[in-house]
This record gives C-alpha cells, sequence and structure tokens, in this order.
C-alpha cells in the first residue's frame, strides 16, 4: 500500500500553514484578548471582584498562549476540568511517543496545532467560575450576521417565494432550486472570520447574483452524481456538518428548508460545535441567537420563517446535534476507530454536506496531496454514507482536480488556494458497511 503523504506543518516555511502560524494565529489571538479586556466594565457590574479576576486570567492565558506560539514552544497538557482533557493530553502523548520529541507549533502537524490552540482558548474559559459560559467570539459572530442582513434579506425574500409556490403546487424544476440553493450554500462559506483574523467579512452582495457570477471559479462541480445520489434516496435524512455563523448559518438553513419542502429530504440533521471554534463556527447558542435575532425582526420573510424553521425543531424534521469529536484534533478518517457512537449515527443518512474550508481539511487529512489524488481516495477510508463537501478553498490543500487544472487556476490567480475565491462540490458515493 502506498504511505500517506506527510501532514500539512509550518516547517515548510513556504506553506500557508507558515504564514498562519506565524502571522494570523497571533493576530486572533490578540483580537481575543483586546475583545475579553473590552468586557471589564460589564463584567464588574454583573460579577464583580470575581468576574474582573476571572476576566484578567483569561486575558493572561490568552497572552501567554500567544508567546508560546510565537516561541515555538512544546504543546502543553490541557488542566480544565472539561470531558475532552483526557482525549487531547493522551493524544498529545500519542505524538510524543511517535515522533521521540513534545509537538510543538512551527515543527508538528498544522491541523493539530491549530486546532489545540482554540481548544486552549477554550482552557482559559474552562478556568473560570462565573465567566464559564463566555464565548469570546461572540461580539465578532453576531456584528457580522447583522452586517449582512441585506444579503440576507434578499435570500429570505426569494426563498419564501419558492416555498409559497411550492406550496401552490406550482410547476417549478426542483433540480434547478437544488442546485442554485447548494451553490448559495457553498458560496456563503466564502464568509469567514478565521481566514479574516477574526476581522469584519460580513456578505453585503446579493447572494442569488454571486451564484452566477462565481458559476466560473466552481472548479470541481459534482452536483449531478449529487443529484443522482439524492433523488434515488428520496425522501431520507440529510446531515449538515456546519461551518460558520452568520450569513453562512442562514444559507444552510434556506438549503435546508428547500430539501423538505421539495420533499429530497425527510429530515435534517445539523451538526455544530460543541465550543467556539475557529473564531466563527457555529455552536448551539449561535444557532439558536440567529432564530432568535430573525424572529425579533420586522421583516415579513425573517418571522416566516422563524415561525416555520421552530415548527421543524418542534416536529423533529430539523434536529441540532452536538458531539466533541468537531472540537478534536483527529481527521474524519479516524473517526470509526476513536468515536464510534459518532460514525455509526452519520451510517444512518442519505447525504453528508460537509461545510467549509477545516471539514474538507479533516475529510483529507491535512496532508500534502497531489491536486490529481481522486477525492474518494484522499478521504482514507472515511465513508459512513454518501458525503458531499462544499467548500470555499482557505488551505493549501486539495485534492480531484483535472491534469493540468491547478497550473491553469494558478496562472489566472496565484492565491487561488487560500483566499476563498475558488471552490468545489466534491461528491463521493462510496460507502463502507
Amino acid at each position: 500500500m502506498t504511505s500517506l503523504p506527510e501532514p500539512l506543518s509550518a516547517k515548510a516555511t513556504d506553506s500557508f500553514a507558515y504564514y498562519t502560524i506565524k502571522d494570523r494565529l497571533p493576530v486572533i489571538l490578540s483580537k481575543i484578548a483586546d475583545t475579553v479586556y473590552r468586557l471589564k466594565n460589564t463584567v464588574r457590574e454583573q460579577h464583580g471582584e470575581e468576574g474582573t479576576k476571572e476576566l484578567k486570567d483569561i486575558v493572561g492565558g490568552i497572552s501567554k498562549l500567544r508567546n508560546e506560539l510565537q516561541t515555538d514552544k512544546s504543546i502543553l497538557t490541557l488542566e480544565d476540568d472539561r470531558s475532552d482533557v483526557t482525549t487531547w493530553n493522551k493524544y498529545l502523548e500519542e505524538q510524543t511517543t511517535l515522533h521521540g520529541y513534545p509537538p510543538s507549533w512551527f515543527k508538528s502537524a498544522w491541523l493539530y496545532v491549530e486546532c489545540y490552540m482554540y481548544r486552549r482558548v477554550q482552557e482559559a474559559v474552562e478556568k473560570c467560575n462565573v465567566l464559564k459560559s463566555l464565548d469570546v467570539f461572540e461580539e465578532q459572530k453576531q456584528k457580522a450576521f447583522l452586517n449582512s442582513q441585506g444579503a440576507i434579506l434578499i435570500l429570505l425574500n426569494y426563498s419564501m417565494k419558492v416555498i409559497k409556490d411550492l406550496e401552490k403546487e406550482e410547476e417549478l424544476d426542483v433540480e434547478k432550486l437544488f442546485r442554485q440553493f447548494i451553490q448559495v450554500a457553498l458560496w456563503g462559506n466564502k464568509c469567514d472570520l478565521s481566514i479574516s483574523a477574526g476581522f469584519e467579512n460580513s456578505q453585503t452582495s446579493c447572494p442569488l447574483d454571486q451564484v452566477e457570477t462565481l458559476k466560473d471559479h466552481i472548479l470541481i462541480d459534482d452536483l449531478k452524481p449529487l443529484w443522482t445520489c439524492l433523488r434515488a434516496s428520496a425522501p431520507g435524512r440529510v446531515d449538515i456538518v456546519l461551518d460558520n455563523a452568520g450569513f453562512e448559518l442562514v444559507t444552510d438553513l434556506c438549503l435546508a428548508e428547500i430539501l423538505l419542502s421539495t420533499k429530497l429530504a425527510s429530515s435534517i440533521h445539523f451538526h455544530a460545535k460543541a465550543f467556539p471554534w475557529f473564531v466563527s463556527d457555529v455552536t448551539k447558542q449561535d444557532f439558536d441567537w440567529t432564530l432568535q435575532t430573525l424572529g425579533r425582526s420586522n421583516s415579513i420573510a425573517m418571522n416566516f420563517f422563524v415561525q416555520r424553521w421552530k415548527g421543524r425543531l418542534s416536529n423533529k424534521s430539523w434536529n441540532l446535534q452536538v458531539h466533541d469529536y468537531w472540537t478534536l484534533p483527529f481527521d474524519y478518517s479516524e473517526m470509526k476507530m476513536r468515536c464510534s457512537d459518532l460514525h455509526e449515527e452519520l451510517s444512518k443518512s442519505s447525504l453528508i454536506v460537509f461545510k467549509g474550508d477545516l471539514n474538507y481539511r479533516k475529510l483529507v487529512g491535512d496532508r500534502n496531496w497531489d491536486t490529481t489524488t481522486p477525492f474518494a481516495e484522499s478521504l482514507h477510508g472515511f465513508h459512513p454514507a454518501p458525503l458531499c463537501t462544499l467548500r470555499a478553498l482557505k488551505a493549501d490543500v486539495q485534492t480531484g482536480l483535472a491534469e493540468g487544472q491547478a497550473k491553469a487556476v494558478k496562472e489566472k490567480d496565484a492565491e487561488w488556494m487560500v483566499n476563498g475565491n475558488w471552490a468545489v462540490i466534491s461528491f463521493c458515493d462510496k460507502t463502507v458497511q
């Protein structure tokens, strides 16, 4: 059997991993410290001296972490009381034994150390008492959502018209609708606060126009086999492994609604993160806040969908699930071995939709694959059910391209792998029983 390619790492100084560890992550940590520090007056009013002390401890923990990262210190064990601590610390032992030296920021796998950074941020919060539920990214996520209101309203007004036409049994091209809403959800993934180092990155253009203007920027378009698979199993269960809060989450909710309203799906299972992750990833709190905020609007379309979606959550045609595996450092080929319950749950699905760049990196192991490696091969045995990935490229890993395609797109755009302007809809219908 051919050996696997090496994991991406900041050891390669000409890589996006190196740029991320050296430049992007320190900026994200500084922004977290600044954001938390600005809460001092509110925290003092609500929690007194205990809250003030905890706030200082969080800022101190973030500053210490930033220093460790910038000086390439060894990865440390976690010391809070969250249920995943043993798993993280055991993995650190495994990596130390495997390589013969402790992992460090610039020498170890990028996927591992970047995930570890966000877990260490959460550690600073977990050690608190009165601030234990603090989301250090909440302000940025909510601001990005509110600044995307124009685009959200356009999308919801259009979606409401589609739903009402379906209810009137108007003759609509269901495949065309499916393709359209898949692409809206795909390009919703351009709005990512971790890639912009936590600075504002909201959706301001019309999402429907964007689908047309960006068609030529889809490098892999597996919509045809994806549609065939979905029709063959309809109406079945569809799982959506969420990525970003804000505008992207709304595009995912609209896609889920269309799948149910066209009877392409009987139920939707959303998968969210267990704690704040990669700046803008969806937690249960973000999901709930989004519905609450839409419900406070005076927009007819927003209120229409909030009532509809609350009903779907109530009757279980929508389900929101949270699992620790999504915030662990493992790629998905390890899921069956390390977390058989989640793997078994996903195997009940007719289709799993993985949103975004980090999910893609975990699907393909974040390895230095040749870009022409077949997508199914790069999954390295992860086939719980038919799956697809909707991803705007923001990391220098990609599989499934045609011979010469990477060279051609690089001539058009030297930063094509990392700037979020190019995308893939990759599908694999292989399953392992």
